[in-house]
């Protein structure tokens, strides 16, 4: 076990999940393959990220994640009220649905759709997880310095 503390220069290899306050388990490889990743390279949202500077090989955290170091607050402006007719009629809509759109630069945008009539859906483009607390456990068990290329 080496003495490195997980930080910017860093690859570490991790259990992890990530819980609601319910307790709902949105996400976990505990029973899986860990994950390795190097500090920095988006595969962590910088939050969570930080979160766990510090720790060390063998460390085992339960991190409360705030929305703001998370998945954001939610943001009224972006539930969006859209034309039925804008969907094709082969769509069947229901409350709840992810649809994907695209936005003004051709990305991928999801969307849910929260409600409808035969002229209006509602469409709420805030990420799901978005102005919850999320509980991020952790369980380090490898940490090494970055390659450098």
């Amino acid at each position: 076990m080496r003495n490195l503390a997980l930080g910017p220069g860093t690859r570490v290899t991790l259990h992890f999940a990530l819980r609601l306050p319910d307790g709902e388990i949105i996400d976990s490889n505990f029973e899986r393959e860990p994950a390795t990743f190097t500090v920095g390279d988006g595969n962590l949202l910088q939050g969570f990220e930080k979160a766990i500077f510090g720790l060390q090989e063998g460390d085992r955290k339960t991190l409360t994640i705030k929305p703001e170091d998370g998945f954001g607050q939610r943001n009224p402006n972006n539930v969006q009220e859209i034309a039925r007719n804008q969907f094709g009629a082969d769509i069947q809509l229901e409350e709840g649905l992810m649809l994907s759109f695209a936005d003004a630069q051709k990305a991928e945008l999801p969307g849910v759709v929260k409600r409808f009539n035969d002229d209006v859906v509602t469409i709420d483009f805030n990420h799901p997880l978005a102005g919850q607390d999320i509980f991020f456990e952790v369980a380090i068990l490898k940490i090494e310095p970055a390659q450098v290329h």
